[in-house]
């Protein structure tokens, strides 16, 4: 019974250690309707870009600008509503103490570039977006309200 946790556990793990590159897209690349809502909240926007990421099994359009110098994230669906803002908590240390762990067994060595908490405006629950380097290459890691990892990707 005991091999059959562990071997369940190390699949798990196997599992969520599959990695993809995560794709940042410039302004041009970001779908117009999209874009429409977004000048619409956002006229002065400034230094626009984006990226494709997936929350609460959603996939969504992660968009980082600057207006009147402050940095601003939010995330829309792919139909171009608005779905919610993202807070940047980078040195906050609000993640669960098991984040730290799952991302130790991950990466032998990393550090936390950026970090961005996502809340689920659905629902309860939030996930943790983060940038992190490990031996050189960065990773787009999205970890759960519970501190498991449930999507690594290579940027």
């Amino acid at each position: 019974m005991r091999n059959y946790f562990f071997n369940v556990g190390f699949l798990v793990l196997t599992l969520a250690s599959v990695s993809a590159y995560a794709e940042t897209l410039g302004k041009d690349a970001i779908p117009s309707q999209i874009m429409d809502q977004f000048y619409k909240r956002h006229p002065n926007a400034i230094d626009i870009s984006a990226a494709k990421k997936t929350h609460f099994k959603q996939s969504l359009y992660e968009i980082t600008f600057k207006e009147e110098k402050e940095k601003i994230i939010e995330l829309y669906r792919d139909n171009g509503h608005f779905f919610i803002n993202a807070d940047n908590i980078q040195g906050a240390n609000m993640m669960p103490s098991a984040a730290y762990d799952n991302l130790k067994a991950a990466f032998d060595t990393y550090t936390i570039k950026e970090a961005v908490l996502v809340v689920n405006p659905n629902g309860v629950g939030e996930e943790y977006d983060l940038t992190v380097n490990a031996s050189g290459d960065d990773w787009s890691v999205i970890v759960d309200h519970n501190g498991n990892i449930i999507q690594k990707e290579r940027d």
